[in-house]
């Protein structure tokens, strides 16, 4: 299970070590992709294989459908992990992150999540301050 939260740097060749404690599970290909809140998110292939194998069957007739799909779709590439378990971020994927130099790898059961230090902070720092909120809201579904 990928779980845990991260800190770690992107060289000055746009690599990106992975933690140790991932790379087993993650194996020696990856995808990697847009994320929501503009925060990029690691797959493993089995995993991107059903992620990409529901956003197939999402109805064509909608726009928002279409649109989600195109982003996480056409931003999506394959990556394979060097022999220091680091990956290549391609430029479009380090803009669309406003990736600087810190960043922070957040485990989140079956992906991971890739932030910017300074957007991954201000973002946790709002949703803890509504958790109570979001625990009374999630709380018809079982959480």
């Amino acid at each position: 299970m990928l779980i845990g939260q991260y800190q770690h740097t992107i060289d000055s060749k746009k690599r990106l070590a992975l933690p140790s404690k991932f790379r087993g599970e993650l194996g020696d290909k990856i995808v990697i992709t847009r994320g929501i809140e503009n925060c990029l998110v690691v797959y493993t292939i089995k995993e991107w294989q059903a992620v990409a194998e529901k956003l197939s069957n999402l109805p064509i007739s909608q726009m928002e459908a279409r649109s989600f799909s195109r982003i996480i779709l056409a931003g999506a590439m394959e990556a394979s992990l060097d022999k220091l378990g680091r990956i290549l971020i391609p430029d479009y994927l380090k803009e669309y992150a406003d990736f600087k130099k810190n960043v922070v790898i957040c485990g989140l059961s079956n992906r991971l999540e890739v932030w910017d230090e300074e957007k991954w902070e201000t973002y946790k720092k709002k949703a803890e301050k509504g958790l109570g909120e979001m625990v009374s809201k999630l709380g018809g579904l079982g959480i």
